[in-house]
């Protein structure tokens, strides 16, 4: 009779199989294990809710529901053509641009609200000017998990460290934001490198461009005023949702609600249609992983493994340091960065305990390795689940294996880029 140890293991490894495979969507996958996880007894269906993040879920449909009303105000497209104008049309440029406001967007908002708003002017301007999208959107994922590291508020992990070890948001600017923003532009210029060939287009189009009236995109003013009102509201809340004692979760539905209110009050058709575009394939994923890592969670496996790799160190602060750093971008390219940083906190702080007294380096090691390792593989982070299933709706698949072939080795580097800034200013 095999334990409920081994059992969590053997069907999450299953599953995280035919995800890769990509023969079974991974939508059904993520339902699926995650109710094998309850039928065979690992967790319990409370026990199962309790594990599913529904900040993460509420900060998600509320965003969705905000960029979808606001979509039809034709912002996007104007945007989108400012954005070709000031660059002059020219698709490398536009690359780097969408990319530094992807990462400039990630460090004061949240990775996921980000690529809400960014991804439909990518689709929008590459449309316009006939090149590939994905290599934008490849570019636009690696962006707001580096952007995301940057600062305190930009990535779950480094609120959830910054919680417990009491650092503010300047220790995060001082500590992360100047690395992050290193590593942009090397992993800029490697995309540079590797899309540069590709990335061309017409001269008549960038000229049609160029031609074209971006204030004439706005088809709705007194809705875009409305959607711009609200915007800056739920703006608003998330940079104070810590002093409100708000979750973003409550910060992303209040627009959400505010923004139906004040545009379809009776309007039931278009609250239909409105609700219909939120990315329920990206909401139901996200439920079933976050059962399948409870359950690993609640089996002590997670806790096990962190608790080996840490022993291996023998209390000492560089190897700690660095196979913290390491262990968390590996972990965290494969599962939630949340619960494992969840793990790790507690292991840290009781090495403190035992005598090891610069944890410093340790704290902002967790925080790299986590935020960095998200741009492994497209189920590492939620910006890439959600940019993943906003491009399949479009018609244009991003597969496991093609995003992991490019992201994967940026990551390493990119880790490697982190491992060296960590032993020369802290260790």
């Amino acid at each position: 009779m095999l334990s409920s140890t081994t059992l969590a293991v053997i069907i999450f490894v299953a599953a995280y199989a035919l995800i890769i495979s990509e023969k079974v969507h991974r939508t059904i996958v993520g339902i699926f294990g995650a109710m094998l996880m309850i039928l065979c007894g690992i967790i319990s269906q409370e026990t199962a809710i309790h594990h599913i993040d529904f900040n993460t879920l509420g900060l998600l449909m509320g965003m969705m529901i905000i960029v979808n009303i606001t979509s039809e105000t034709g912002l996007f497209n104007f945007l989108a053509i400012w954005a070709a104008k000031k660059v002059k049309a020219r698709p490398i440029a536009l690359l780097v641009a969408l990319s530094a406001l992807t990462m400039i967007c990630s460090a004061l908002l949240d990775n996921v609200t980000t690529v809400l708003l960014t991804v439909p002017i990518t689709f929008s301007i590459t449309a316009q000017l006939k090149v590939d999208v994905k290599p934008y959107l490849i570019a636009q994922i690696l962006s707001s998990n580096i952007g995301g590291t940057a600062t305190l508020i930009g990535d779950p992990p480094n609120i959830m460290i910054g919680s417990a070890v009491g650092l503010n948001f300047m220790d995060f600017i001082a500590n992360l934001t100047g690395v992050s923003i290193v590593i942009f532009l090397v992993v800029q210029a490697l995309l540079i490198m590797l899309y540069g060939k590709e990335l061309k287009t017409q001269p008549e189009l960038q000229e049609k461009v160029m031609r074209l009236n971006a204030k004439s995109q706005i088809s709705d003013v007194k809705l875009l005023k409305k959607c711009l009102f609200v915007i800056f509201v739920t703006i608003s809340l998330f940079v104070m949702h810590g002093a409100l004692g708000l979750e973003t979760a409550t910060a992303a539905l209040t627009g959400a609600g505010l923004l139906l209110l004040i545009t379809f009050t009776r309007n039931e058709p278009m609250i239909a249609k409105v609700l219909s575009k939120v990315e329920w394939l990206a909401i139901f994923f996200f439920a079933g992983l976050f059962v399948l890592v409870g359950a690993l969670v609640e089996t002590g496996v997670i806790e096990m493994l962190a608790a080996e790799a840490i022993k291996l160190t023998h209390g000492d602060v560089t190897a700690t340091a660095v196979l913290i750093l390491w262990m968390s971008a590996i972990a965290s390219a494969f599962i939630d960065n949340i619960p494992f940083v969840a793990t790790l906190i507690p292991l840290i702080q009781d090495m403190g305990q035992m005598g090891l007294t610069n944890l410093d380096p340790l704290w902002w090691s967790l925080a790299l390795g986590a935020c960095l390792g998200g741009n492994g593989t497209l189920i590492g982070a939620s910006a890439n689940v959600v940019v993943a299933s906003m491009a399949a709706q479009r018609g244009r698949q991003i597969s496991f294996l093609g995003f992991m072939k490019i992201a994967f080795p940026v990551m390493v580097l990119t880790i490697i880029m982190a491992n060296i800034y960590v032993w020369l200013r802290y260790l």
